[in-house]
């Protein structure tokens, strides 16, 4: 959303780094998005102070699926989380083992299931996978059984149950799957059933319960209550059945100018007081968070290239750039903001940080390239642009090459690393244009 940071750290890339951002323009041409290495770190040891260890802490690959990003994120020592076979074996390319890996999600097929089934069954298991409904664990039950899961000599599936808390999320109703209208998880009283049928023994273990509040929470008021009720559920199912030991209290840190959202020590602070007020002897041993968007967005840039400045009667001026939609559709999904920043301006160097007194600023509204009206990324203060001028598009680490389509047969964008001495490593190659051959 509009305003994007991380707890109050100040980013690396931009505005620190513009000359590094135009030299990723020249080498890899635009658009480009520039993850800066400095700011993973930044965001990851802010996770870690507010959950320490033994707090089990995983990055959800749904916020960004770049194979390099979630490697370094894994050397950092997050583990990580999936909803799908695809999102799994990004992990396992970056270097993620099976142990380390979490499968959640409200659309696994019968395949991504008798995946996990089938990993279990050869001895490297996932350290858990989230059941979003009844059903779902009759199917994952009915293939671990016929895996021989729980039996002969072979360890079940182990599985959190996924709680809907009813709360009501303080963010956009799209990223509020909380809610107790949402699509997601099961109710207190389908959870309790679901728990309640599965044996201490058999083909799948309980071993816990999982939820998620929503994303880019502007407050800890709904998370807070979602994981009250949560652990209450815990305790009481906890005391009529052994092995149950892990909790799960999703993600959902805001990412924000400093002091404008609250920071994951907040969010530490309540789940604190929550498992306080929980007897001992019925308290989850295993806690694990799993944020995505927080550890991410406010590490990436895309550089962008003017493609056209022009008049228009009753507007004023539109600046037409080659990203839009396809390469960050957060913009025209959500209305979301983010900031537009000039790089160049009639071909000169600029340098975004410098506080200019008088500098020629005028709104602009920036449009992208796609064939679409809605391909818009609101109205910025820009210099004087002209064709071939670059930007940079802030805050687009998370949801921007994750959520990427090739609407109008647009390639995905190269993906480049912003090592901490100033140097651009590649992360992902630009994807083929559809259509194009081999060698053309």
């Amino acid at each position: 959303m509009a305003g994007q940071g991380v707890g109050g750290v100040a980013a690396v890339a931009l505005p620190a780094a513009p000359d590094r951002l135009r030299a990723a323009a020249a080498r890899f041409g635009t658009p480009v998005g520039v993850t800066a290495v400095a700011d993973l770190e930044a965001a990851e040891a802010e996770l870690r102070a507010a959950f320490p260890d033994p707090w089990l802490r995983a990055f959800s690959l749904k916020a960004n699926d770049v194979v390099a990003v979630v490697a370094r994120l894994g050397a950092l020592g997050l583990d990580a989380n999936v909803v799908s076979r695809g999102e799994w074996a990004t992990a396992r390319r970056a270097g993620v083992p099976n142990a380390r890996i979490t499968l959640e999600g409200i659309g696994k097929t019968a395949l991504d299931l008798r995946a996990a089934v089938r990993a279990a069954a050869d001895g490297e298991p996932l350290r858990w996978v989230a059941v979003e409904s009844p059903d779902e664990l009759d199917a994952l039950e009915a293939m671990a059984g016929r895996a021989g899961l729980g039996r002969a000599g072979r360890p079940p599936i182990e599985v959190l149950l996924r709680l809907n808390p009813a709360v009501t999320p303080e963010t956009h109703a799209g990223l509020a799957v909380g809610r107790e209208t949402s699509k997601f998880g099961m109710t207190e009283t389908e959870l309790t059933a679901a728990a309640s049928a599965l044996p201490d023994v058999g083909p799948v273990r309980l071993r816990g319960l999982h939820l998620h509040v929503g994303s880019q929470l502007g407050a800890v008021d709904a998370w807070r209550d979602a994981v009250r009720r949560g652990l209450a559920l815990f305790a009481l199912l906890a005391a009529g059945r052994s092995g149950m030991d892990s909790f799960d209290v999703g993600g959902g840190f805001p990412v924000g100018d400093p002091g404008s959202v609250p920071a994951p020590a907040r969010f530490a602070e309540e789940a604190a007081r929550a498992l306080a007020s929980i007897p001992a002897d019925r308290r989850p041993t295993r806690l694990a968070t799993e944020p995505g968007r927080f550890l991410v967005a406010r590490a990436g840039v895309i550089v962008a290239r003017v493609l056209h400045v022009r008049e228009r009667a009753g507007w004023g001026r539109v600046v037409v750039l080659d990203a839009g939609m396809t390469e960050l559709i957060r913009p025209m999904l959500y209305g979301a903001r983010h900031r537009v920043i000039a790089l160049t301006s009639l071909g000169v160097a600029v340098d975004p940080g410098a506080a200019v007194e008088g500098a020629n600023l005028a709104p602009a509204r920036v449009d992208g390239p796609v064939c679409e009206s809605t391909d818009s990324m609101g109205v910025h203060d820009l210099p004087a642009l002209r064709r071939g001028d670059l930007v940079a598009i802030a805050d687009t680490g998370a949801y921007g090459a994750s959520m990427a389509m090739s609407y109008n047969g647009r390639p995905a964008i190269p993906q480049v690393l912003l090592e901490r001495d100033g140097t651009l490593t590649g992360g992902r190659a630009r994807g083929r244009v559809v259509g194009r051959r081999s060698g053309s």
